[in-house]
Order: C-alpha cells, then sequence, then structure tokens
C-alpha cells in the first residue's frame, strides 16, 4: 500500500482509496467540499511523487507543471509527499547592474543564486534587511540568465520603492523568497496563438514570458500589447521592436490612452485595443500582467472573446507604499 507524507508524518492509503479519503480516515483534515474533483478546494500539492492524469483533470497548466492536483480523486500508485502549499526558501544575492528604463521606472538585475530555480514570468518577493521590509516584484528575466532582472516603478511615497530609487547601490546585498505565481509559458501546443498584454511594469513579467517562448521556438503568431498613460510611460520599445524585426510572428504593438502614439501603436483604452485587430481569441493562450482593475477587465474581454478560461493567465499588481 502506498505511504503518503504529510507534515512531518506517514499515513498509508488503502487499495483503491483517494488520498483525501486516505487523511479523513487518519483524522487528518484536508479543505474539501464536492468530493468529485469539481470544485478544486482539496487541490494540493505534490512534493515528491507523481499525481494521477485524472487527478489533475481541469486544472492549468501552470498547475500541473508545479505537481498541484486534487486529493479527492488522486489515487496514488507509489509513495508520495504531499504539502497544502509550497515553502519558499530564502536566499541572498547582490546587485549587479541598475538603470533606469524611463522617469519612474528603474531595471535591477541581481545575481542568480545558485540553486534558485524560476519560471519566466513568476515572481520573487524582496526583503530589505534592516526592518524586513517586503514587496514582490515580477522576474523579467529567463532562467538561462545569470541575473534575475527587476523592473520597479516609483510608487508616490513608497517605502520600497524610493528606497531602491535613492539607495540601493551595485554591490548592495538584498534577500528574497521565491519563486511564486503561475502566469508562466508551459510548452506544447506550439502553434496556438499568444496574446499578452500589460500595463505599465507589468511589461515586466511578460517580457520574460516573451523570450522564454521564442527560445523554445514557439511557432504561433504572438500578439504583445504594452499600455502606458502616454508615450513617456512606455520603456523597452527598442529592444522589443528589435524581437519583432528578427521573429516574423511577433507582433508589438506600443497603446496609450492619451497624447502621441508611438509608431505602429494604438491610443485609446487597452481593454478595447485588442478586438481592433485580433477578431477572435478561440485557441488563445492570453497572459495578463499589471493594473488590477485593468487585468479584471481584459480577463472578461478575453473570455467574451472566444478564450478559454483554463488558457487566461493572470498576475494582478497591487502597488504598496
Amino acid at each position: 500500500m502506498p505511504m503518503i507524507h504529510f507534515e512531518g508524518r506517514d499515513y498509508f492509503c488503502a487499495e483503491d482509496e483517494t488520498i483525501l479519503e486516505s487523511m479523513t480516515r487518519h483524522g487528518v483534515l484536508i479543505p474539501s467540499s464536492c468530493q468529485s474533483g469539481a470544485c478544486q478546494t482539496c487541490m494540493i500539492r505534490a512534493l515528491q511523487g507523481t499525481p494521477s492524469a485524472e487527478s489533475q483533470k481541469g486544472l492549468k497548466a501552470t498547475l500541473k507543471a508545479q505537481n498541484y492536483f486534487l486529493a479527492c480523486v488522486c489515487k496514488p500508485v507509489e509513495d508520495m509527499s504531499i504539502g497544502l502549499s509550497k515553502v519558499s526558501p530564502q536566499f541572498t544575492t547582490t546587485v549587479v547592474k541598475k538603470e533606469l528604463l524611463n522617469e519612474s521606472v528603474v531595471r535591477i538585475c541581481l545575481q542568480k543564486p545558485s540553486g534558485f530555480k524560476y519560471m519566466a514570468g513568476q515572481f520573487i518577493n524582496v526583503q530589505r534587511a534592516y526592518d524586513e521590509l517586503t514587496r514582490s516584484y515580477s522576474l523579467a528575466s529567463i532562467p538561462a540568465d545569470d541575473v534575475l532582472e527587476l523592473h520597479i516603478k516609483r510608487i508616490p511615497d513608497g517605502k520600497m520603492s524610493n528606497w531602491i530609487f535613492d539607495e540601493l547601490k551595485v554591490d548592495d546585498e538584498v534577500s528574497f523568497f521565491g519563486p511564486a505565481g503561475d502566469c508562466f509559458y508551459v510548452s506544447g501546443q506550439a502553434e496556438h496563438p499568444l496574446l499578452l498584454i500589460g500595463t505599465g511594469t507589468g511589461l515586466a513579467p511578460l517580457y520574460g514570458i516573451l523570450r522564454d517562448v521564442l527560445a523554445q521556438e514557439h511557432q504561433g503568431t504572438i500578439h504583445l500589447f504594452h499600455a502606458s498613460l502616454t508615450a513617456e510611460g512606455l520603456y523597452l520599445e527598442q529592444e522589443l521592436r528589435e524581437l519583432a524585426a528578427k521573429h516574423a510572428h511577433l507582433n508589438y504593438v506600443p497603446c496609450v490612452m492619451h497624447g502621441d502614439v508611438p509608431e505602429g501603436g494604438q491610443q485609446g483604452n487597452i481593454a478595447d485595443i485588442p478586438a481592433r485587430l485580433i477578431d477572435s481569441l478561440s485557441g488563445y493562450r492570453v497572459f495578463l500582467c499589471g493594473d488590477p482593475m485593468i487585468v479584471n477587465k481584459l480577463r472578461q474581454m478575453s473570455f467574451l472573446s472566444g478564450a478559454s478560461m483554463q488558457d487566461i493567465y493572470s498576475d494582478p499588481f497591487v502597488f504598496s507604499e
């Protein structure tokens, strides 16, 4: 009989018994509701061992890639170690590069610590040493890079962002926890089209996802929309134009709400702009990052335009002081 290791103890799983049934029989309560795989309340993570295909049915590809599964329908055939959530280790590293991308966005590059693994598009939680103030920042780098790249926007009265802009220097040490997040590209279905939309520094995870997609030789059409209130808020325009020039299936569209429109760009509400250029999102994988209200509107737009909710991935940014 398979053994299930959970929070320091081992439990045996009887023949034809699900992990949820086994844990309940042993007096261990795992959150659950429907017990049929529909509500996903009992989703847990396999730390060791392989979840059954049945127990991952209906989960997003990014959750499957992190070994999440539904305890109520998983009948293990081997010993497994499970956890309710992933514990994020802490790393300490140094700043190796700091440069302005525009007047309000700075690029910080950290030396990638040995043993740190992540998916392009995930985020880390950066901690200030002297008071342990912590903020989440998305990674703009890809795993093949030697550095971890962050794009950080200066927030008025922002305790962390102003410290990073004004005081953090090259060679300084910083600590972080992570990675976290499930807004990333999973290989497969290379012919399917992709839609990436970001506002402000929501470009950071999309820049990482885009580079990862191109490195994995994705064949389907790729649309990248980057939006800001005005052209001054856009950044990495030259790099993105160069990528689009090298890859015929990549379409880069800078978008502004007001003022002058960059070459090849669009003006207006970013929630309305993609529909001008794309008739239907059926079959698309969609990645949305940035302002929470806009991300929510874009999720609705994407679904109403034909994208499956299983194929819509988002990372809404909540800015803190």
